[in-house]
């Protein structure tokens, strides 16, 4: 299963070598994983690398419910779905983005740019689709202290993993010097928010935030994708704006009356790490101050953004009616019969012709 067109080969565990073949071997290492589900001696052990451990079968009005928790052996299956987020994106990148980039004949700046976008604009649709599902089918009991169901669990392992996998794609996909600075401050704090959401037990608050977030961030690729096909596309970047002012007071405003005011109420005060229990005045302020600073820092850059792309169109309009201003005018051109080329009539000795005065009586 090959997922680039090869054009040259390279020396066997050359750098050009595992960077052109990464998703086959990462492939491969799938295979030999659920291959080991085949025999009863591995079984035990592949099993670990693909469902999610920790559950706890206990009986209510509906029946027997099955919830999980968090440990150490989820590293196991976050490293699965980890391999499994590189094939999905040399899958997304050799049969939909590259074909694109054919037609289009980017120059390499926007050709990373629209990469980047295609890649993280499939990945917010699903994950704003599958975050919102959740949160309209999931039961509150899913959302207790310490536990989880199975969808809420699955759902943040993928998250990790998928972020998790942006890191060695910086170096697979041959990103620029200049763009990593600034993709790993968003997949640092993608990993950091989600992390605290799933260790912590706030689970429902973070499928909320994340639900918001990648709704507009949905809109901010989807309008850069639209742009780079046509650069008169720029009317989806005002509504991206919105979103994101909206979804930054949403986020600040949605953490002071869950962390805020509705744990500062509960009745489980006090650390608790058996029971899961991490509400305390010390980690509820870090967790509020954390968020009030990403958030701020946030719309700082895009205040920072949207004030240069302002000037910048600024000193483009200057600029035209500069060039409009100094632009001559044009001689109008007669042809031989003494008409103008704009078709109106002249004299055939190329003067204009003049209304002959009235003689008074």
């Amino acid at each position: 299963m090959a997922f680039r067109r090869r054009n040259k080969s390279y020396p066997f565990f050359s750098q050009e070598f595992l960077i052109q073949n990464h998703a086959d071997i990462v492939f491969g290492l799938v295979i030999f994983i659920l291959i080991g589900l085949m025999f009863e001696a591995t079984a035990k052990t592949a099993i670990l690398f693909i469902q999610p451990q920790y559950n706890v079968t206990t009986l209510s009005s509906e029946g027997e419910v099955t919830l999980y928790h968090y440990g150490w052996k989820d590293c196991a299956t976050i490293l699965f779905y980890f391999f499994i987020a590189i094939i999905l994106h040399a899958v997304v990148q050799e049969y939909l983005l590259d074909k694109v980039n054919r037609r289009l004949h980017l120059s390499k700046s926007k050709n990373t740019k629209f990469n980047e976008s295609g890649q993280l604009c499939v990945f917010h649709l699903v994950s704003s689709v599958w975050s919102f599902y959740i949160l309209i089918t999931v039961s509150e009991t899913a959302f207790n202290i310490k536990t989880f169901q199975f969808q809420v669990k699955f759902f943040y392992l993928t998250q990790l993993a998928y972020w998790l996998h942006a890191l060695p794609e910086l170096y697979f996909q041959k990103v620029r010097k200049e763009e990593i600075s600034r993709q790993l401050q968003y997949i640092c704090l993608y990993l950091l928010h989600i992390s605290a959401a799933y260790l912590l037990n706030l689970s429902r608050v973070g499928l909320v935030l994340l639900f918001l977030q990648y709704v507009s961030e949905l809109g901010f690729h989807i309008a850069r994708l639209l742009y780079f096909t046509d650069e008169n596309h720029q009317k989806m970047f005002d509504l991206w704006a919105v979103s994101f002012v909206f979804t930054r007071m949403s986020t600040l405003t949605l953490m002071f009356l869950a962390v805020g005011f509705g744990l500062a109420r509960s009745e489980n005060q006090g650390l608790d790490l058996e029971m899961g229990n991490f509400n305390t005045v010390l980690i509820r302020m870090t967790v509020l101050l954390l968020v009030c600073l990403t958030q701020s820092w946030l719309l700082w850059k895009f205040i920072r953004f949207q004030l240069r792309r302002w000037r910048e169109f600024r000193h483009e309009q200057a600029v035209r009616k500069k060039s409009a201003a100094k632009q001559p005018l044009r001689p109008l051109k007669r042809d031989s019969l003494g008409h103008h080329e704009n078709g109106v009539l002249k004299a055939e000795n190329g003067a204009s012709p003049r209304t002959k005065k009235l003689k008074s009586p």
